[in-house]
């Protein structure tokens, strides 16, 4: 694993929970200029992250043994898009408290109203966290002629901004000019799964053009993420870290 990278961060602390009502739930921690942000990884696309006590669940769906009646409650909810492995409305309702606000696309809305639609290139400030949405699309792999698995427009990642870091959760999206437009990213979550999104060349070559410092292939199902760590030894800036989502 390439692990000279992280230059800013400072050591991480990676270390094992057991989550309430769910197996086994790895966390890290990344220092920022305004306390730890700490990150847990559930599940396949599914993240959560807690920073000075608010609670963000990204892309909360029941499966893998994960009870979310038994989770901490959301401040904040984000969708990347309406596909049932992302938009799971029955988790959604387990997490949300009074003052949940939640953040998606327009396909998501028409499955589950009430939250706020953030469509491509839009941001909005959530209890002190921008969150910006970033396009995600497939430009190379198709259902059918010309049918792409996730169009252009209907999709969104995020940028999400804690104090002095800034972490990017891809959402389903192949290498596109958008990401490799992106600039001072400190966290990154990359899909590396055929053949909805990425192959791990696409994410090597999706990493090189905006130099995450930190880098989590995410999503992955079936797909090797060592393939991920081959490919980008070289690039001495980019840390490489593996944990359990497929």
């Amino acid at each position: 694993m390439n692990n000279l990278g992280f230059v800013g961060l400072g050591a991480a602390l990676l270390f094992m929970v057991a989550a309430a009502g769910a197996a086994d739930l790895e966390k890290d921690l990344v220092p920022t200029s305004r306390g730890n942000l700490e990150m847990t990884f559930i599940t396949h696309g599914t993240l959560m992250f807690v920073w000075n006590g608010v609670v963000i669940q990204v892309d909360p769906v029941s499966r893998g043994g994960t009870d979310y009646a038994k989770m901490p409650k959301a401040d904040l909810i984000l969708v990347t898009h309406e596909h049932g492995d992302h938009l799971d409305p029955a988790a959604v309702e387990l997490l949300k408290k009074q003052g949940t606000e939640i953040l998606y696309t327009v396909k998501c809305a028409e499955k589950m109203p009430g939250g706020t639609v953030l469509a491509n290139g839009q941001s909005q400030t959530v209890k002190g966290i921008l969150v910006e949405a970033v396009p995600a699309y497939n430009i190379v792999h198709m259902r059918s002629a010309g049918a792409p698995y996730h169009p252009q427009g209907e999709g969104n990642g995020y940028v999400l901004t804690f104090g002095d870091k800034r972490v990017y959760v891809a959402g389903d999206t192949e290498n596109i000019p958008e990401i490799k437009a992106l600039k001072k990213i400190d966290v990154a979550f990359l899909p590396m799964n055929l053949p909805y999104t990425m192959t791990p060349e696409m994410v090597a070559e999706a990493a090189r053009a905006f130099r995450p410092k930190i880098l989590y292939p995410y999503h992955y199902a079936q797909t090797d993420p060592q393939l991920l760590v081959e490919l980008l030894k070289p690039d001495k800036d980019i840390e490489v870290r593996i944990r359990n989502l497929r």
